[in-house]
């Protein structure tokens, strides 16, 4: 509430809220970054803050919320080409700016990167390299170049994509990810795995994908579960904290 409360109208979409016990929300974390926006698809506009929009005053209030304790990485940031409501030279450069920060404030990143493989590479060879530095999330690449992301010391995420029909990049991503770099996600509300493609995603939706991945690996769900749930609070630095009961 107190971290919420610190947000200017203005920063509405900026803030990201998750909680890695489900049983009984005891472990609340925050990602602080800005990015590309929410769009209304209805209408084909941007509807809330995007990078486009940023200023060198925005970071001073990032750099501020970040010494909150629940405060555990920056994102999303990153590049999105496939859109073009922003300029690319303006993604670049708030994406390098926020890559900045992290660095600064020693916090891992939750990058967002689409149809921008090599200019978010090379941002990320430059200015944020190392064991743990954060999340390609909601990974849409191939083999090739999750293998690239992964020298640079990054995690590769996957959501429901994994078990779309003909989803062959994430499939072979999947299979492919050491056990110590892979995480889950949902992209809520996007991304609904199948059998509820075109639903609204929630964390729930995490019991489709599973034993997919677990099958493509050629290991049980609940190892699945297990290693990605203790990656998950090794890159947050999350710690003193035990998995819920089974897990």
């Amino acid at each position: 509430q107190d971290i919420m409360g610190q947000f200017s109208q203005h920063m509405q979409g900026v803030l990201t809220v998750f909680v890695t016990s489900f049983a009984n929300f005891s472990t609340l974390g925050m990602i602080i970054g800005c990015f590309k926006g929410i769009v209304d698809d209805s209408k084909n506009e941007l509807i809330s803050r995007n990078v486009g929009d940023m200023m060198e005053a925005d970071l001073e209030e990032y750099r501020a919320m970040a010494g909150h304790e629940k405060v555990v990485a920056i994102g999303e940031i990153g590049l999105d080409y496939h859109w073009d409501y922003i300029p690319k030279k303006t993604q670049m450069k708030w994406f390098i700016r926020q890559a900045e920060l992290s660095n600064e404030l020693d916090l891992p990143v939750v990058i967002h990167s689409r149809d921008a493989a090599k200019d978010t590479y090379d941002v990320l060879k430059q200015v944020k390299t190392g064991e743990g530095s954060g999340i390609i999330h909601c990974f849409s690449y191939g083999k090739e170049m999750a293998r690239q992301f992964l020298d640079l010391g990054y995690y590769i995420a996957l959501g429901g994509v994994v078990t779309f029909k003909n989803a062959k990049h994430a499939k072979e991503v999947a299979a492919y990810v050491p056990r110590d770099r892979l995480l889950l996600e949902t992209d809520c509300p996007y991304m609904a795995p199948v059998p509820h493609r075109g639903e609204r995603n929630d964390s729930r939706r995490l019991n489709d994908i599973v034993p997919v991945i677990a099958d493509l690996r050629n290991e049980t769900p609940e190892e699945v579960e297990r290693y990605t749930f203790e990656n998950a609070l090794r890159l947050y630095r999350i710690r003193n904290f035990r998995a819920p009961s089974g897990k």
